[in-house]
């Protein structure tokens, strides 16, 4: 995990940056952290005015649309390489969401090991669903 978290501050991301880590047989075969696909300006979110209930302007930051979370870059990465996640175990520093938590299922990844929680439960509920072995670190 120590390694997932050194990977979480490559993200440019303001909002959260999260690092993953895909290891088979003590080995790690893929790395991945939140960010924009490969080629594309780096700025992972925006920021948007809105007026408040105080009747004043504030900005918040909205996470753009094309922006990779750790696991999936980490996913595709294997992918593209010749390293196989089948019977692999995923690092992540924050649980999955839905959309990887579907990716993890198809990659073959058997293990899914994380510290914080994303703020919706309906990725890990899939996994473990799935019969995928989840398990949150205690910090």
């Amino acid at each position: 995990m120590d390694i997932a978290r050194l990977i979480a501050k490559e993200s440019k991301a303001k909002k959260r940056q999260v690092g993953a880590i895909i290891v088979k047989n003590n080995s790690i075969i893929a790395v991945g952290y939140n960010g924009t696909p490969s080629g594309h300006d780096n700025t992972c979110e925006d920021e948007e005015e809105y007026m408040g209930r105080d009747y004043k302007a504030h900005t918040k930051l909205v996470t753009r649309p094309e922006v990779l979370h750790a696991e999936s870059n980490a996913i595709t990465k294997c992918a593209r390489s010749n390293s196989s996640s089948e019977g692999a175990t995923i690092y992540t520093t924050t649980s999955p969401c839905l959309e990887c938590a579907k990716l993890i299922i198809q990659s073959g990844i058997v293990e899914v090991i994380y510290e914080d929680e994303y703020g919706k439960p309906e990725g890990v509920e899939l996994l473990k669903l799935d019969k995928i072995i989840v398990r949150k670190l205690r910090q």
